[in-house]
């Protein structure tokens, strides 16, 4: 399976992106001082196309990120419901992580050290039209400079409806950020101060302050955790908000940044392999039935014609005492 490879020239930094597979940024080695540190987490087997999308490398989801219940959900006066078959669904019967990250996007442009993929659902997806209000076109443009990975994010609507929406990025961290180090002696800090309280991983409208296991504010070691909740009240520094991940015994850490439009941050620790997920969120999971409940989550509207645009960052770099 074909993949783009991207090299920063000043560093020797890479990434390599599955177009066929989401335009999946499934690999990021970023060189440190001449460390080369392995940032994401995916099997050997994703970049030949084995293995579930949503598990490997960074996952695009868009135009909901997470879950849907049930599938079924109502906009504007019209009812709309997936099935299992047309969306990826999960073992408790809800549409999850939305209809991008499983199709082969289009490269528009690429060079050493940058490439940009696009998806329109029209075009990439005609079967999954009818499930959502609003044809769309999202496109993204990874690019490497030093030991940074950017990608900046372009939400458009080529509709005569408005576009409801919600945008996140699944990726998974994988510990430690060197091999002499532990992964569970790795700090996963997180700058949220409330959690959504979940039922079978859907949020009920509730939230509640972080405590003992959640709160990450400070830093917890990994093996100390185990992580499948949705944070939000999320700290910012200069309208950013900074998560990461440190590892003390390597003298390295792992930072992600991205725009307060993001206002929540679902954390997972996997539990079969030493990673850990801190995903963005620009609304909450089933944001679009809990709106209809008078609760806002940060699902947004696109009006015709117009388009958004955002951007995350993960760079690795010295842990600063």
């Amino acid at each position: 399976m074909e993949t783009l490879t991207l090299t920063d020239p000043s560093t020797g930094s890479t990434a390599r992106i599955l177009p066929a597979v989401g335009f999946n940024c499934f690999e990021f080695k970023a060189v440190v001082n001449d460390r080369s540190v392995d940032v994401l987490d995916a099997a050997a087997s994703f970049a030949e196309g084995e293995g579930k999308p949503s598990h490997h490398g960074i996952p695009l989801l868009f135009p909901f990120p997470n879950r849907i219940r049930g599938g079924r959900y109502e906009w504007e006066g019209r009812a709309y419901e997936m099935q299992p078959g047309q969306v990826g669904f999960d073992p408790d019967g809800n549409a999850i992580h939305g209809f991008c990250l499983d199709r082969p996007w289009r490269v528009t442009d690429a060079g050493d050290a940058y490439a940009v993929g696009e998806f329109q659902l029209s075009r990439e997806a005609p079967n999954r039209r009818d499930l959502w209000p609003a044809d769309f076109v999202i496109e993204v443009r990874y690019s490497l400079r030093g030991p940074c990975l950017r990608a900046d994010v372009r939400i458009a609507n080529p509709d005569e409806n408005a576009l409801p929406w919600g945008f996140g990025t699944h990726p998974y961290f994988r510990l430690p950020l060197a091999a002499a180090s532990s992964p569970g002696r790795c700090l996963i800090q997180v700058p949220a101060a409330e959690k959504w309280v979940l039922e079978k991983c859907l949020p009920t409208g509730e939230r509640q302050s972080v405590s003992e296991g959640t709160d990450l504010r400070e830093g917890e070691y990994f093996d100390t955790v185990k992580l499948d909740d949705v944070l939000t009240d999320l700290e910012n520094v200069g309208d950013l908000v900074q998560c990461a991940i440190i590892d003390e015994e390597a003298g390295l850490q792992v930072s992600q940044r991205f725009s307060r439009v993001f206002e929540h941050a679902v954390v997972y620790t996997p539990p079969d392999r030493p990673a850990v997920c801190i995903e963005p969120y620009t609304c909450l999971t089933d944001a679009v039935n809990l709106l209809a409940r008078g609760i806002e989550t940060g699902w947004r509207k696109l009006p015709p014609g117009e388009e958004f645009r955002t951007s995350i960052e993960i760079d690795a770099g010295l842990v600063i005492a």
